[in-house]
Parts: structure tokens; sequence; C-alpha cells
């Protein structure tokens, strides 16, 4: 696994050891991932603020942070993942992200509620937020509905969700609507957006 482009293009990320059942950390290929950045395009990502949810490796968000992201905040249950991301980052460099131990399946209330408006001029949710759960459980509809009760996806944010290819993911999801969605083998990607 390496990043794809940007600031740290080339550099190699640490992946899990073995086939660990027990965490089943599955990592975006790089291929996926690539595909992921050139849909979502370089002026989308520069600059903006990135949640990564079940961030396994922590892959998508360092993806971010070295095509220019201002910060990236990951989010995952497993000590092994959370290890996985902080030893990535380091060996990069990278200084702007916060990490959260949390069952994203129990709620996204660690994060606060969010208001629709602007706060002093700047919105304080979220541009670009990853949802790359276990597949087939579920999990995307209810973070999607958590992601819109919770106001945590900013005016004109894209919400990507990483899902097996014949899950049946709602075209639309309280403020978020799908508007696009790519299938590479067996994975499914849909991309949401918040219009208003």
């Amino acid at each position: 696994m390496r990043v794809i482009a940007g600031s740290a293009r080339g550099r190699r990320l640490f992946s899990p050891e073995g086939n660990s059942k027990k965490h089943a950390i599955r990592p975006t290929s790089d291929r996926c991932r690539e595909s992921v950045f050139n849909i979502l395009g370089n002026e989308r990502v520069k600059g903006c603020r990135v949640l990564d949810l079940f961030a396994g490796t922590g892959a998508l968000g360092i993806e971010a942070l070295s095509r220019g992201a201002g910060e990236t905040v990951f989010v995952d249950s497993g000590t092994e993942s959370l290890t996985l991301i902080k030893r990535n980052l380091q060996a990069i460099g990278f200084l702007s992200y916060q990490l959260f131990k949390r069952d994203i399946t129990k709620g996204l209330f660690f994060l606060g509620k969010r208001t629709a408006e602007p706060v002093n001029g700047e919105q304080v949710g979220f541009d670009l937020v990853f949802l790359d759960p276990p597949y087939q459980k579920n999990y995307c509809n209810q973070v999607l509905t958590e992601l819109c009760d919770n106001g945590l996806v900013n005016l004109g944010g894209v919400v990507v969700c990483e899902e097996y290819r014949a899950c049946e993911l709602p075209e639309q999801s309280g403020i978020l609507t799908v508007y696009d969605k790519r299938v590479y083998g067996d994975t499914g990607f849909w991309f949401y957006t918040r219009k208003a």
C-alpha cells in the first residue's frame, strides 16, 4: 500500500500483519483509492476538513492529507487500527489530525452536534467523509442517518461510502443525495453530496 499522489506520493503505508480475523482490517486498494480521488478531484480535497470513519489503516484520510486536506479526523474502534494509523502518520510526518477510538455503531455523539449555519464565518462540520465499514452489516445506512442528524456534513460536502457492490444503499438519506456510483470488482462506492 502506498500514497498515490500529493506531498507524500509514493510513500509506503504500514498494513495489517497476517490475516487477523479478529480485527479484520480490510484496506482500500491502491487502485480503488486512486479512482475515488480522481472522481473527487483535487479542488474538492484541498484545504478541506476530512472525517475518516472505520478508518482501518488510515489510507483514505492520509491520501486526503497528502493531497492538501486541512485536517483529518480518524475514527476506529480497533486498537490495531489506531496503532497502524498513528504509525503511518508519524512515518510520513503529518501533524494535522485527530484520532478517536470509538465504536461508531453506537453513534457519532462524541463528535458533537454541529449547526447548519457557519460559526464566525466558518463551517464547523466536515467537507469530506469516508465511510468504510465491514461489508454487509448495514452500517452505512445507520451512519448516513447519524451524519445528517448531527449536522456533520457541510453544505457542498461529500460522503463516500464503500460497501459490497451488491448492497442497496439509498439514493437519498436525509440531506444527502447520491450523485455517482462506481464498482471495482466486489467493491462499490456511493458518492453522496449535501446540496441544502
